[in-house]
């Protein structure tokens, strides 16, 4: 720091910011923001009760305005603005958030909904009796005091406090690098642990525990578990769950949940409309009507709920996402010894203690010192008396008042205290009947002075003092406990499906993310309306679903939506519907590109994943589900410029078959392919050169299916699954689709069908319906066919063949039909050989046919082997 001749001191910023702020930290901490551990103020609240008792605004006096009251704090203690000071002073009234309220208030200060108090021009307002606990003995120069603001008066640094006020009634505060929440406690049971504390200074915090169970506050409700409230008790700092007191009433046409406790600083009004809105957004099913039925009675909220409803699941709803249960968080941060510190109960006490065996002892000695006076003025008074005749004497034929002290001083040798009061002594008060009183008064005098000198000479008695002033206080203050303490914490876990009702509806998701619900009726009746799109968007997946299920979403990142039907909006057929990013956050660039409804996870079913490079992988179905939705899931971890191609679900014992771009198709059994985690990358699924994965289907080897392939330029092919042999997982596989001399041909997409299956597909031109059956089976070898009543490029295929997973169905239960294909074949090229010995154009094709056949003639199939064939008769 440099100082020039303009006495200008030039100092670098960051010295100006670290010394301001340090000074602005230092206040704030130590004069504002937080409370002492001695008596539980802060300053605002301490220069409020104060004022109101230094200009005599006490109990059983009239009210008075508390605008007065707040001009004499801001004008003498307190240089802050008037409705800071006039907030306090209504906290500080208010009897659901003080325990023991402090100043008693006429007129509006506020409500429990949150409403402001009334200006302070209209309030009126006076101490509360307890508040005079907190003063009494203040002018006994038992606190020390300091000079106000601006010097003219002095105030205290501390009130005397008969009890330990910031267990009592708590406190919240913010200040710089610290904040503080202390819940309030119940009276008698911070009287009878202090006392517990005073007799036996060195107790253990478990015998202190049994006296304070825990929080009591003054919304009553209930707070659970001990063990956290042991541990907040103990260290200062922990977390608390308090619940509103419910009953549940059951009547003969609707139940009924009656609220008649809500959890402490909790808005009534918002408590309320919180939970009409759930009613309104129909979160859950079954409120049918809420009702804030309170008045000067008390709190009461009524919820009604249909006769089906499950109420105590309901409840549990209401726990969990209102704030009829929160959690409060004690951070015991007091100031003690001119310094912030976290504290347990154990050094709450400890700090109060001291401060009161400090009071007592200066508020002994000042009783101490005025009594041993007033005995040295009585002992005058009554020699005086005793020798009243030349005491009148002397002081006729003195000159004047002085005079007359000064002469009594010398021929009696009183004391200049003894001789002013004798010159000040009233004629009547020399009648024998006075003379007999200041015998008793002296008499009176010496066993007070004995008192107090054993007082300030014995601890233990100066302990038992203040041990008998908390008991008296408790006799004159009786608080029965209001809040509950349970041990446990009661289990509000929710079983969502309960809390639905199962509806009927149809869901359907477009490419670019856009989801809607649509009632049965809905779709019924737009049969001539087209679908709700964007031009350039196209529908991916129409479900018939019910409210209970849920919708698993991929995309083509490699991540998946978790989605409650009952959480969707419902719109008409021919709206849009919402962006799937309202329920669940996705990111802009991603395409959704297959969905799977879920009615049960807990079944043996896998998702099986394919990318574009070539990578596969399978999930078990239950590792899908989650309980939390508002994010997308990863699952599969991509590399590079890698894209999900496509998804499938299977049943463990499935066949696959993936294909490329360019014409190559492989086939093996979902077996070959591992079961992973959903963060994993997967396995290689198909040897892929200079080539991309065009599609995957999952076949039932069970059934003779039709493997559908469709190409650009717009063409279409059907050969037998069973025509593309066995392999293992990772082989190239073999050319399904040969590619045109002439032109640029690539495989958009391959569908395996059933024969009356539908297909949609989507181009410039209006929606084509297509069936598998439209179209005959061709060879490997063969070229494309021309689209029938297709004039332009295919954007989008969609086949509407999607089953419910979970659903108890027994129409797509086909385990019991005979197998085509065994997709464990192990002799994969020996198949190779024998089923494509012939390349002759013209006879390859009946003999594949024949093939097929033979190999759906044997039963059990397990592993195809040139054995197998030799031994077949037919072969």
């Amino acid at each position: 720091m440099e100082e020039n001749k303009d006495k200008i001191l030039i100092m670098s910023l960051d010295d100006i910011m670290g010394d301001r702020f340090g000074r602005y930290s230092k206040y704030i901490i130590q004069d504002r923001a937080l409370p002492d551990v001695r008596d539980g103020l802060k300053p605002v609240q301490r220069r409020i009760l104060y004022a109101m008792y230094k200009e005599g605004n006490l109990p059983g006096k009239p009210y008075r305005k508390s605008a007065k009251t707040v001009g004499n704090v801001i004008g003498n203690y307190h240089p802050h603005g008037d409705s800071s000071v006039y907030e306090a002073m209504v906290r500080l009234s208010q009897e659901w958030k003080m325990r023991m309220p402090l100043i008693d208030m006429q007129g509006n200060n506020g409500s429990i909904d949150n409403d402001p108090a009334a200006a302070m021009r209209y309030t009126e307002a006076r101490l509360a009796p307890i508040s005079l606990e907190l003063l009494k003995d203040i002018d006994k120069e038992t606190v020390l005091e300091t000079l106000n603001f601006d010097d003219t008066e002095y105030e205290p640094t501390v009130l005397p406090a008969k009890f330990p006020h910031l267990l009592v009634n708590g406190a919240t505060g913010i200040s710089a690098g610290y904040a503080t929440d202390i819940p309030p406690h119940n009276l008698e049971e911070v009287i009878d642990a202090t006392i517990h504390r005073i007799k036996h200074p060195h107790c253990s915090f478990e015998e202190l525990t049994g006296f304070i169970k825990g929080p009591d506050f003054p919304t009553g409700a209930i707070a659970e578990g001990k063990k956290d409230i042991l541990n907040a008790l103990k260290t200062g700092k922990g977390k608390v769950t308090v619940r509103s007191k419910t009953e549940i009433i059951q009547e003969k046409s609707i139940n009924k949940i009656v609220i008649s406790e809500i959890p402490y600083e909790v808005n009534k009004a918002e408590l309320v409309r919180k939970i009409d809105e759930i009613r309104f957004n129909k979160d859950i099913d079954g409120i049918i009507e809420v009702r804030d039925e309170s008045d000067r009675s008390g709190l009461r909220i009524v919820i009604d709920l249909k006769k089906d409803v499950d109420t105590v699941n309901t409840l549990n709803y209401f726990f969990k996402n209102t704030e009829l249960q929160k959690n409060y968080n004690y951070n015991m941060v007091a100031i003690k010894d001119k310094r912030p510190e976290l504290m347990g109960i154990e050094k709450i006490l400890d700090g109060y203690i001291d401060h009161a065996i400090e009071v007592v002892t200066k508020r002994s000695q000042f009783d101490l010192n005025k009594a041993r006076n007033r005995e040295h003025i009585v002992e005058g008074l009554i020699h005086a008396v005793s020798i009243l005749d030349e005491v009148v004497y002397t002081i006729r034929h003195s000159h004047d008042k002085a005079d007359a002290k000064i002469n009594l001083q010398n021929k009696y040798q009183f004391s200049e205290k003894q001789s002013e009061a004798i010159v000040m002594l009233q004629l009547y008060r020399l009648t024998n009947t006075d003379i007999v009183a200041l015998q008793e008064e002296l008499k009176s005098l010496q066993e007070t002075i004995e008192t107090l000198v054993n007082i300030l000479n014995n601890e233990k008695v100066l302990r038992s003092v203040i041990i008998n002033e908390l008991k008296e206080l408790k006799k004159a203050f009786p608080s029965p406990r209001l809040t509950e303490i349970k041990d446990s914490i009661t289990d509000t876990s929710i079983n969502e499906q309960a809390m639905i009702i199962a509806e009927d509806c149809y869901v359907t998701v477009t490419r670019d993310g856009y989801i809607k619900k649509v009632s049965e009726r809905s779709y019924k009746a737009s049969e001539d309306n087209t679908f709700g799109k964007k031009d350039d968007d196209y529908m991916v997946s129409l479900h018939k679903a019910v409210t209970l299920n849920t919708l698993l979403v991929f995309t083509d990142a490699g991540n998946y939506c978790f989605i409650p039907v009952y959480k969707l909006e419902e719109f008409k057929w021919k709206e849009l519907g919402k962006h799937i990013s309202y329920l669940v956050k996705m990111g802009n660039d991603e395409k959704v590109i297959s969905t799977v409804l879920i009615k049960d996870f807990n079944v043996p079913y896998y998702i099986i994943i394919a990318t574009k490079d070539g990578q596969i992988k399978r999930v078990l179905l239950k590792d899908f589900e989650v309980s939390r939705y508002s994010k997308a899931y990863k699952c599969i971890n991509l590399k590079k410029e890698d894209r999900v191609v496509d998804i499938a679900y299977t049943k463990g014992h499935n066949g696959l078959v993936l294909g490329t771009k360019a014409g190559y198709a492989t086939l093996f059994s979902e077996e070959e392919v591992s079961v992973m985690g959903l963060k994993a990358s997967g396995v290689k699924a198909m040897n892929i050169k200079n080539d991309e994965l065009a599609y995957m289907c999952c076949f039932d080897p069970s059934v003779d299916e039709s493997l559908l392939l469709f190409t650009k330029p717009a063409g279409i092919k059907r050969i037998h699954v069973g025509d593309i042999p066995a392999a293992k997982r990772g082989a190239r596989g073999i050319i399904v689709c040969k590619k045109p001399k002439t032109k640029e041909q690539i495989v958009i997409k391959g569908i395996v069908a059933h024969t009356k299956d539908q297909l949609t597909l989507y181009s410039n031109q209006e929606p084509l319906n297509l069936y598998a059956r439209d179209y005959s089976f061709t060879g490997t070898a063969n070229r494309v066919s021309t689209i029938k009543g297709l004039n332009s490029e295919i954007d989008y295929i969609y086949y509407a063949n999607e089953q419910i997973i979970g659903s108890d169905d027994k129409e797509n239960d086909k385990e019991n039909k005979e197998p085509v294909i065994d997709m464990n074949v192990e002799d994969h090229n020996l198949f190779d050989e024998l089923n494509y010995s012939n390349d002759n154009k013209e006879t390859r094709q009946p003999y594949q046919e024949e093939t097929h056949h033979k190999i759906k003639k044997i039963k059990e199939f397990k592993t195809i082997t040139l054995e197998d064939l030799l031994d077949d008769d037919e072969f």
